[in-house]
């Protein structure tokens, strides 16, 4: 099956440049394509990774992936889905968030059938002379205003250094395709005013008539809010930001209406094996099979064989209740969203805990549900409104993990 076709099946093709240049060519070769990311943090979110699973379905499908790290777009701000001016990081940081991300790729596309670049290796050899002379001459401030990314920031204002990031984001097509031979570039929906300019600089600067643009669809959840966003924040490829378990639980957690959308975009599953998932939705939603599914894939995918099995570990040991040999790692990450409030000492009354620690609203339910059965501590049944807790044993001292009939979980920090 070409490559394209593949893509549309699972709903990953917005625009193309040319549609039928490109089927024809991804038909007929391998092909080298680009993908970059600026290094604005030291992890890349789930929201990050859409354009790169595209990626990697064409290094599976045999093709040769570049991925550019953006030292010098980054160093200047892109401009686009922001409506303030982008604040400038230092070189330090910039440069400790790119070795960041080249390791989270290599995670991802493996030691080799790839190339990785960082454009701050040319763009910061250009001259002002030469950017202006070179490449400034080449673009019309008219078609440049009408970018929808421009356009949208004129009202609250644009400074001249956002407002040339399409300019250098042109010139790193350029370079790929005269260095690397990259016909290809992929993007965001809200990419396709840079990628366009840049397949029109080639034409330009070089008489280059094969070389492409695709986008990718913006992804939308089913009440229409946008994917990737969570009460507790940005969902994280760095298990130290969020752990594999809560990575997992972002997946296992999807709406029926959703799941099937994401086992397309996220996973490598067959046709196959996503239209019995599917089925097993309409016919068995009460079983959540395409959500495991859909967790298992997309963690084993970016948290490897060992993540998994950590995430897994820490999801029966919560439903089970059983967390007494959780490490201190696992603890920390699976109630990171979940803190209450705090004592001051440890060991403490487990009627004290339970009110300072904001699992009960006074003494009396407190006691109450002691004497029922309804609490656990770390893992442990109290019944006894007499009794001293203290922190789990696996965390230091730092944490008494509580939990409250059969799902609520809360952990009290130890001051």
């Amino acid at each position: 099956m070409n490559i394209i076709d593949e893509l549309k099946w699972r709903g990953a093709v917005n625009q193309q440049t040319d549609e039928e240049g490109l089927y024809k060519l991804v038909g007929e070769k391998s092909i080298s394509l680009y993908c970059g990311i600026d290094p604005t943090g030291d992890s890349m979110h789930i929201g990050h990774l859409i354009p790169f699973m595209i990626l990697k379905r064409f290094q599976l499908a045999g093709h040769h992936p570049v991925i550019v790290i953006g030292g010098g777009t980054g160093s200047i701000g892109d401009p686009s889905g922001r409506k303030t001016e982008r604040v400038l990081q230092s070189q330090e940081t910039i440069q400790h968030n790119a070795e960041c991300l080249t390791a989270q790729m290599k995670k991802l596309f493996g030691e080799d059938g790839f190339t990785m670049v960082n454009n701050y290796d040319w763009l910061s050899k250009i001259s002002l002379l030469e950017f202006l002379r070179d490449y400034g001459k080449l673009f019309n401030i008219n078609t440049m205003l009408a970018k929808e990314v421009v356009a949208s920031r004129l009202e609250t204002g644009i400074s001249f250094t956002e407002f040339s990031y399409q300019i250098l984001q042109s010139i790193d097509f350029k370079m790929l395709y005269d260095k690397y031979n990259v016909q290809l570039q992929i993007g965001g929906a809200d990419q396709w005013g840079n990628i366009t300019n840049g397949v029109e600089l080639l034409r330009k600067t070089e008489d280059v008539h094969d070389a492409f643009g695709l986008t990718i669809p913006l992804m939308l959840k089913a009440d229409g809010t946008k994917f990737g966003k969570t009460a507790g924040g940005a969902v994280w490829l760095d298990p130290k930001k969020t752990s594999p378990y809560e990575f997992y639980q972002f997946w296992f957690n999807q709406d029926d209406r959703d799941v099937v959308k994401y086992l397309k975009y996220f996973t490598f599953l067959s046709h196959e094996e996503i239209d019995v998932l599917e089925k097993e939705v309409a016919e068995h939603p009460e079983h959540r099979s395409a959500q495991r599914k859909l967790a298992e894939e997309v963690t084993r995918f970016v948290h490897g064989e060992e993540g998994l099995a950590q995430a897994e570990k820490v999801t029966q040991a919560l439903f089970s209740g059983n967390i007494q040999e959780l490490s201190g790692d696992e603890i920390e990450g699976a109630f990171r969203n979940t803190k209450g409030g705090e004592v001051h000492e440890a060991p403490i009354n487990i009627v004290e805990a339970l009110v300072q620690g904001g699992v009960e609203k006074s003494k009396r339910q407190a006691r109450e549900d002691v004497k029922n059965g309804a609490i656990r501590v770390n893992g442990e049944q109290i019944r006894d409104i007499e009794a001293d807790v203290t922190a789990h044993p696996n965390t230091d001292g730092k944490f008494i993990i509580i939990r409250k009939g059969k799902k609520n979980y809360f952990s009290i920090e130890v001051k």
